[in-house]
């Protein structure tokens, strides 16, 4: 019995053995992998970083109306213009304009077969349709525009955004 007593004690030895390198390696690889605030793999990313990149960019850094440099930004670009278009005249939009008609009953003018996206309706205007008051119209190339009905007196009110000339 002391022969079997002493092989158990033996593999308890090794046993205890083994959870003990399995340990230390284990907490050394952790610490190993652990990233450290500020260093390559966890950058801090300052607000004035951020600023930098997004004037790169062309945004100017700016979300909010103003910079962080005392200085003043411009939201133009974000913003809806208010058009009136008189009776008779057509608007004809840049690529990547959207339109809203506010007010005025409009026809979708186009110079080739393909037309405007509304992305109300979720559906395209081709030449000649009428275009739904309220619904945002998009403007995929140039040589497409809207034009007030022939039928009513008053031209167009629209609000929009992008590029565009009235002929």
């Amino acid at each position: 019995m002391n022969k079997a007593l002493k092989r158990a004690a033996f593999g308890a030895a090794i046993l205890a053995f083994g959870i003990g390198i399995g340990t230390l390696t284990s907490n050394t690889s952790n610490a190993n992998t652990a990233l450290t605030p500020g260093s390559v793999e966890d950058p801090v990313v300052t607000k004035s970083y951020v600023d930098e990149q997004l004037a790169k960019l062309g945004a100017g850094g700016n979300t909010g109306g103003g910079s962080s440099d005392g200085g003043s930004g411009t939201v133009s670009e974000a913003s809806l213009e208010v058009v009136a278009i008189p009776a008779g005249k057509t608007l004809m939009a840049g690529q990547g304009t959207e339109v809203i008609v506010r007010v005025g009953k409009a026809i979708a003018y186009s110079s080739d077969a393909n037309g405007i996206a509304d992305l109300t309706a979720g559906s395209e205007l081709t030449k000649g349709k009428a275009v739904p008051t309220n619904h945002l119209l998009l403007f995929p190339r140039e040589g497409r525009g809207i034009l007030p009905d022939p039928a009513q007196k008053n031209g167009l009110t629209v609000l929009i955004r992008g590029s565009y000339t009235i002929q």
